[in-house]
């Protein structure tokens, strides 16, 4: 038996609680891992809470990566005692997730644990750490460099923005981190943030092209702040995508497109080819320096995720939310 956060829907009402369960329980195929870590994302704290429709069966355990080590694998890519970890694919959606101390999946939703991080250290990255790095690998791509100019990253306090501006200020970026509350300006500054701009200033109406003001830019939020960032974004510029919390609506003109060769570019983190998750990973534990990560993880226990989840959806929650499983 062990210990698992079960999401259930019974006449539409949604329930979240801890249960204990069988190997049988699971889905029997590919890798059996123990799972030692996993993490709190936006999407996660939807499926926990039962605000978005994220669930696609219930019930469900839900939690979208976690790290761990494998107990009994039918792919010779994994061996008993192998430390691995697990972002995106089903997990947590409409496969049995990392919100439980094991976890059975397809051999292809693995990686091994990349050298120089620690079970707690990948997941404290985890699904946001992907996100972000993905989100620097097509600014890099696109040839937006540290020479290049100021870069800005919206949601600067959440799981994403707060990494990215922590690896690209490691990268030698100028980084202009996005927050709309003040006690985090000193928090931004500590990750490496060269300038902190208020989300009042992000929220006005944008004329289809204003002054150029950023090379690039990471946007965590969608909205008015996106839009703003297009008709600002300089000739040349690279603007990714990868959240939607503040709206998933965008209102904006092709200008900053065909005037200014814009690319607005799409962070698809969930289905990301091996070997592209594997040079990510290879990034991160390159880049990522290890004191911050620290210092911008909470590492809460399985029985706190729920109350949790629902001060993350309220904008209660700065950095990165680590799930400590094992015991």
């Amino acid at each position: 038996m062990f210990k698992a956060l079960l999401v259930s829907q019974v006449d539409g009402a949604h329930t979240a609680e801890l249960v204990q369960l069988k190997d049988s329980d699971l889905s029997g195929e590919g890798v059996l891992v123990q799972v030692d870590y996993s993490g709190l994302n936006y999407k996660d704290a939807l499926a926990v809470t039962g605000q978005g429709k994220i669930v696609r069966k219930f019930p469900l355990v839900p939690g979208v990566d976690f790290s761990g080590t494998v107990l009994q694998s039918s792919s010779p890519d994994y061996c008993e005692g192998d430390a691995v970890v697990s972002t995106g694919w089903e997990a947590g959606v409409s496969h049995f997730g990392g919100y439980a101390q094991r976890a059975w999946v397809p051999a292809d939703w693995l990686v091994k644990l990349p050298v120089g991080l620690t079970l707690q250290q990948a997941m404290a990255l985890g699904t946001a750490g992907v996100t972000a790095m993905l989100s620097i690998l097509e600014l890099e791509e696109g040839h937006v460099l540290p020479s290049s100019g100021p870069v800005v990253v919206t949601g600067a306090s959440g799981g994403v923005g707060s990494i990215a501006v922590a690896l690209l200020s490691a990268l030698g970026y100028h980084v202009a981190a996005v927050t709309g509350r003040q006690e985090n300006h000193d928090y931004l500054r500590k990750l490496g943030a060269t300038e902190v701009v208020p989300r009042e200033d992000m929220a006005a109406l944008a004329r289809p092209l204003e002054s150029q003001k950023w090379a690039g830019a990471i946007d965590c939020v969608g909205g008015s702040a996106l839009s703003r960032i297009l008709a600002e974004t300089a000739e040349g510029g690279v603007v990714t995508c990868c959240g939607l919390a503040a709206s998933p609506q965008l209102s904006t003109t092709l200008m900053p497109f065909i005037l200014r060769g814009l690319r607005l570019v799409g962070i698809e983190s969930v289905r990301q080819p091996k070997q592209r998750r594997l040079h990510v990973w290879k990034r991160l534990a390159e880049t990522m320096p290890l004191s911050l990560l620290d210092s911008l993880t909470e590492t809460i226990a399985l029985e706190s995720l729920t109350e949790c989840s629902r001060k993350l959806l309220s904008g209660g929650v700065t950095g990165r939310v680590l799930v400590d499983l094992r015991s």
